[in-house]
Order: structure tokens, then sequence, then C-alpha cells
């Protein structure tokens, strides 16, 4: 049992410390939104999804979907247009009135988003399969339950890590210059991650 429960920390915080689209934009609602609080929808958003593709993974749900190739083809093509459009507004934001930017950022919107990032990427789809369900094989029982939980109560943990820390920077950047810089970096950070998803999709189809 504690072996399959520090297997999950490892293999949870391997997975979620690389620099991707879903990590960014937790981080950045975290520093735009005026108040902690604001940034709850994307984080909870993030900490479902994650879940239910862990779950997926480890009950081997999500594999038998992506056997289906039309399905996985489909998920390319929305998920690439889904990063261009978050990486425009996120260019486009103006950081020097916060109100209007939360405005934009509604909690609506950042559950669309955050949904988006993280339910339609293959990738992280596929990599979560590969890691976490194929680990998950070595355990069975109540063991299995708990690689499972803790790779969920990681996850979790992370997301709101990420938006506390976003939080304390958007705080001590009073001038909004910083947060101005972080939104265009954000921005290519995930027009990075949607050339990717093309350039994946391309090698599929041709």
């Amino acid at each position: 049992m504690v072996e399959a429960v520090l297997h999950g920390i490892i293999l949870a915080i391997g997975l979620i410390l690389p620099l991707g689209a879903q990590n960014v934009f937790v981080f950045n609602q975290g520093a735009l939104q005026p108040r902690l609080a604001r940034a709850l929808p994307v984080v909870i958003t993030a900490g479902i999804c994650d879940t239910i593709l862990i779950v997926a993974a480890v009950s081997g749900v999500s594999l038998l979907i992506l056997t289906f190739h039309w399905l996985e083809t489909i998920m390319f093509a929305v998920g690439i247009l889904f990063l261009l459009y978050i990486g425009i507004s996120l260019w486009r934001s103006a950081p020097a009135s916060m109100e209007a930017e939360a405005e934009r950022f509604s909690p609506k919107k950042q559950i669309l988003f955050a949904a988006s990032v993280s339910l339609l990427n293959p990738h992280a789809i596929i990599d979560t399969i590969g890691v976490i369900g194929s680990n998950a094989l070595s355990y069975s029982g109540e063991a299995r339950f708990a690689f499972t939980l803790t790779t969920i109560i990681i996850s979790w943990c992370w997301f709101f890590g990420l938006a506390v820390a976003g939080r304390v920077l958007g705080k001590m950047d009073t001038s909004g210059k910083f947060i101005g810089m972080l939104n265009k970096v954000s921005a290519v950070v995930v027009w990075t991650v949607s050339v990717y998803m093309a350039f994946r999709l391309l090698s599929k189809l041709i």
C-alpha cells in the first residue's frame, strides 16, 4: 500500500510538472483574477478533468475510446482550434484594466477553456493512458485504489498551488506590466502546443 502511494506521488509529479497549456492557463488565471476565489472555476475544472482522465486510464476506458481513429482525429482538430482561440484571447488581454479582464475570463469561459486544454488534447490523454494506465496494472484491489487516489490528490494540489502562486505574483505586479508579459508568454506556449498537435494530426492523415 505504501509503495503504491509513493509510486503514485512520484508519477503524478513527473507528469504534471512540465510546462503545458493546462498549467499555463491555471497559473495565468490565478495571476489575472482580482481574488483567488475568482480563479477557483479553472482550478476545479482542471482537477475534475484530470480525475476523469486518470480514472479512465486506470479502468482502461480511455484506451478503448482511442481505438476509434476517427474520434482521435476529431479530438485533435477541435483541440487545435480551441487552443488557437485561447492563445488569441490571452495575447489580446489588457492587464491595465483588471476588472475588464476578469469579466472577459468569466467563470463560464474559464471552465470552457480549462476543459478544452484538458480533454481536447489527445497527446495528454495518450500520456495518461501510457504512463498512469500502464503503471496501475502493477497493482490490484486496495493498492490500485491507493495509487489512483494518490495521483488524483497530487493533481488537485498542483492546480490549486499554481493558482495561489499566480495570485501572489498578481499582487506583486501592481503595474500590470508583468501580467501583460505573462499573457503573451502564455499565448505563445498555447500556440506551440497547437502547432505540435497540428503536426501530429498531419502525420496521422498523410
